[in-house]
């Protein structure tokens, strides 16, 4: 099954960065400014900016530890426009020994997505995805883990409250 991105965008990828904010209205200013544009999605705590020139998704997500320090992005990732190119991504990271951790189906950012997930040496989450819905009502609803196509191992379901965006869940 190869379903589409529900996300229209000019190039076959653009890349996505999630970052972890302090202050989200104050970030968004930041951004609006920067790009010379407003985003097209907020929400409490989140706000997303879908930007053609530079291509990028750039998403906000407020982080309570980011209260009382600084810290680095939340993520990296590459957005693409099939759930055949996520399968394609993650079987060539598969035979470079990257060992991607996929996820079909998860409600991630307010929207539904497939993706593999791989991490670089100095811990640097990285997501390969596909948006289904660009429209979901939760920031995190489940997620549904796709097991490993090479090995057979089931999917499993697993309710969750925390971001989907953060870091923890990007390192499993």
């Amino acid at each position: 099954m190869d379903g589409q991105s529900a996300v229209e965008f000019a190039t076959p990828t653009r890349v996505h960065i999630g970052l972890s904010v302090r202050d989200t209205e104050r970030s968004t200013l930041f951004y609006r400014n920067l790009f010379a544009q407003e985003p097209t999605k907020l929400r409490p705590g989140y706000a997303k900016f879908e930007v053609a020139d530079p291509p990028v998704n750039l998403t906000l997500n407020v982080d309570a530890e980011r209260q009382t320090r600084p810290g680095p992005s939340a993520h990296f990732g590459v957005q693409v426009k099939s759930t055949k190119t996520v399968a394609q991504v993650a079987a060539r990271l598969r035979a470079a020994g990257l060992n991607p951790r996929l996820e079909d189906a998860v409600s991630c950012c307010y929207a539904v997505q497939d993706k593999a997930w791989v991490t670089d040496p100095d811990g640097h989450a990285w997501e390969i995805f596909v948006v289904l819905d660009a429209d979901a009502s939760d920031y995190v609803r489940k997620r549904r883990n796709a097991g490993d196509a090479e090995t057979g191992d089931a999917p499993h379901q697993e309710a969750t409250q925390s971001s989907c965006c953060a870091t923890e869940c990007c390192l499993e």
